[in-house]
């Protein structure tokens, strides 16, 4: 391998589970799909979650020369001096290989821990991968490294009153003896990979489940473009093995598959309106609709479930609703809409549910909404909230799902094998869509936006733009559930 190329501990884990991803990522990184916003949400709490967990080494130093070379000689330095508990991004390269490690913490006698520290909570395979390809790093560097932690966020701990407690919040697992068990495998895996980036063309590897675990690759859309628009893979509800059985037997497209074959109802249904380029709508759409109003109301939660818990006596991860939208239609079609979104300043709970309650009132309209999500979120907040729980209850079950009523009724060769609210709902009603939103139009956007409004430390005239895409967002998926309910009684009539 020439010195233009190097791995890094992310390219050789991107290598092990698909060559190549990882010669594409070296070579040709412009054909990667841009990160989504979902997937962004994830980066960014695993960067503060990794800062956060400074905090457990008191006097560390951190090395926070981007340049490699001159990383490399800022962490020789501070390894020299005894009196650096802990060094943060330390750098080091070895086989070709070049690592930054979260923490190196000093243990005495000339020798170093390894500590990996990681948002999720839970230690996962991968994980153990990737300390393995670190531990070979910095032996291969000389280090003496008898200890190797994972770090990850215990979501047992409750936040109290006063700061968090991030010896708490933070799980140190011992993973020395795991990743030692890796060890035989790294060299072999990294000599493997270093031939593959001398190719001169990326490998052929043809798409496959590989392509999403344990992450997905961010070339999935270059290496399947010229695959056919009813590729077989792009079918839902389709078992992966079953899929990779039917492309053994040569079939690449999904209006090639035999009609003997059992694929299920969904499966089957999407097959048949790709064939004849006919919507399907079944002839019970007009029964699953008879209770569902109007009048009725249309309910939307937005939620958060950040890593570091932002009020007293709450999780890592747990779920808190900070946002709803409501729009109701009347007997005689009117329509109005309210709505509420927290100022963030404490635990939005209890206020976010009064004012629900309020607005949706002791009726028995239906409340249609779209999957199982606010049902879930109406059933936290009955626990959170045990003196509004009877009455929580009886929202919840004043539900009406909209997705069971399309899955099970309706498809249109424009959902583009999806049933989210965002491709159906334009699919069924023309002129609908979410690309005139500014700044927030998916969920997990509106997830990650809302604990920076939470930190107080955006401009006003930013958090004052933030709030208002946040309300337009959440008004927009209220006012696709109206615009779909509608468009599902036309075509049950």
């Amino acid at each position: 391998m020439t010195e233009q190329v190097q791995l890094s501990k992310s390219k050789v884990i991107a290598g092990h589970q698909c060559a190549r991803r990882l010669w594409l990522q070296c070579h040709q990184p412009d054909l990667a799909t841009p990160t989504d916003p979902s997937t962004q949400a994830i980066f960014d709490a695993g960067t503060d979650v990794g800062r956060r967990a400074h905090e457990l080494f008191p006097g560390g130093v951190l090395v926070d020369e981007w340049d490699f070379t001159r990383a490399r000689a800022r962490t020789e330095t501070l390894m020299a001096n005894p009196g650096v508990p802990a060094i943060f991004e330390a750098a080091f390269v070895h086989d070709g290989v070049r690592i930054r490690v979260d923490v190196l913490e000093r243990l005495g006698a000339g020798a170093w821990g390894l500590r990996e520290v990681k948002s999720a909570s839970r230690v996962k395979e991968v994980y153990l991968d990737d300390v393995a390809v670190q531990l070979y790093v910095l032996e291969g560097a000389g280090l003496r490294v008898p200890s190797t932690e994972l770090l990850h966020v215990d979501t047992r701990y409750t936040r109290g009153e006063g700061p968090i407690d991030w010896r708490l919040l933070f799980y140190r697992a011992d993973v020395t003896a795991l990743a030692r068990r890796r060890q035989p495998e790294v060299p072999v895996l990294v000599t493997d990979l270093h031939r593959t980036l001398a190719l001169a063309d990326a490998p052929v590897i043809e798409p496959s489940a590989h392509c999403w675990t344990p992450y997905g690759c961010e070339f999935w859309g270059h290496c399947t473009l010229e695959k056919p628009e009813d590729w077989i893979y792009h079918l839902p509800s389709l078992r992966i093995a079953r899929k990779v059985a039917l492309l053994a037997a040569g079939i690449e497209r999904i209006t090639d598959i035999p009609d003997d074959a059992e694929l299920g109802a969904v499966p089957d249904r999407i097959r048949s309106v790709l064939r004849s380029g006919q919507p399907y709508v079944s002839p019970d759409l007009a029964p699953a609709l008879a209770d569902l109003g109007p009048p009725a109301c249309y309910l939307d939660f937005e939620t958060m479930s950040p890593a570091i818990p932002l009020y007293p006596l709450t999780r890592s991860y747990e779920r808190i609703p900070f946002q709803w939208s409501v729009h109701r239609v009347a007997a005689d079609g009117q329509v109005s809409h309210r709505e509420f979104l927290a100022n963030g300043r404490a635990d939005p709970r209890r206020e976010l549910a009064e004012a629900l309650l309020d607005v949706l009132g002791e009726t028995d309209e239906p409340i249609l909404v779209y999957s199982s999500f606010e049902s879930s979120v109406l059933n936290d907040l009955a626990w959170t909230l045990p003196d509004l729980a009877g009455r929580l209850q009886a929202v919840r079950a004043r539900l009406g799902d909209l997705w069971q009523v399309v899955r099970a009724h309706v498809y249109h060769p424009r959902f583009g094998y999806s049933f989210s609210l965002k491709s159906v709902a334009p699919a069924l009603v023309p002129g609908f869509g979410y690309d005139d939103l500014d700044g927030i139009a998916e969920g997990s956007a509106a997830a990650s936006a809302f604990p920076r409004l939470v930190d107080g430390g955006l401009p006003e005239t930013e958090a004052a733009r933030l709030r208002k895409a946040l309300l337009a967002y959440c008004e927009r998926d209220t006012l696709a559930l109206v615009e779909l309910h509608r468009a599902l009684r036309a075509h049950s009539s």
